[in-house]
């Protein structure tokens, strides 16, 4: 997605969900994460959030906190000032109820169900491609990071994901080619040699 699409689809939500959005492409949380977070994970004054649960939504039964899907998933994220300025700002109009931090307007936890059905329409009247869903956000924030030269050891870290070759066959296409960076190490060290000759009679005796 691109920031227009990503702040497209954020509008096209019900208010109390916009900063969903927000969260997940400014931090790279999973949806369930995302729906799961309370308040007491959120480190304002350290500027961090931390994971370490999820909201499930089964079919049958109600919504739950449950662990999240691997080891790996329990991390801690730093959370951008401009996402904590909107999280906060969703917080102050939309009081958390049970802590949790995205309800429903009755204070419910968010049913994965009902929060696909608002995304794709939203999704839909934003004209994003088909079977674009939140988890698009996710990769808004990976490619972000990639953009700016996070390593693939940072990004792993970032998203929870539990080997480095799972974030490079996911992402691998995304980081640039690396041959300006060997040249401009190689420059580094070696300086401008421009100026520098053989001296002919040198090398002959």
């Amino acid at each position: 997605l691109t920031v227009d699409q990503v702040h497209a689809v954020a509008q096209l939500l019900p208010e109390r969900w916009q900063a969903a959005v927000w969260l997940g492409a400014g931090t790279g949380l999973r949806q369930g994460e995302v729906l799961g977070l309370t308040v007491d994970r959120v480190d304002f004054l350290r500027r961090s959030v931390k994971v370490d649960r999820q909201l499930v939504t089964p079919n049958r039964g109600a919504p739950r906190l449950s662990p999240p899907k691997t080891k790996a998933s329990y991390r801690t994220v730093p959370l951008p000032d401009s996402t904590g300025f909107l999280l906060a700002e969703h917080i102050r109009r939309f009081p958390p109820a049970d802590d949790l931090i995205f309800t429903m307007e009755d204070g419910r936890p968010i049913r994965r169900s009902r929060m696909g059905e608002a995304w794709r329409r939203a999704a839909d009247r934003a004209g994003l491609p088909e079977r674009t869903g939140f988890h698009a956000t996710r990769h808004f924030y990976a490619s972000l990071l990639i953009q700016h030269g996070e390593s693939v050891k940072v990004v792993q870290n970032r998203l929870g994901h539990a080997s480095a070759m799972e974030t490079l066959d996911t992402y691998g296409h995304l980081w640039p080619d690396s041959e300006d960076a060997t040249r401009d190490a190689v420059d580094s060290v070696l300086g401008n040699l421009a100026g520098w000759t053989l001296d002919a009679d040198a090398v002959e005796g």
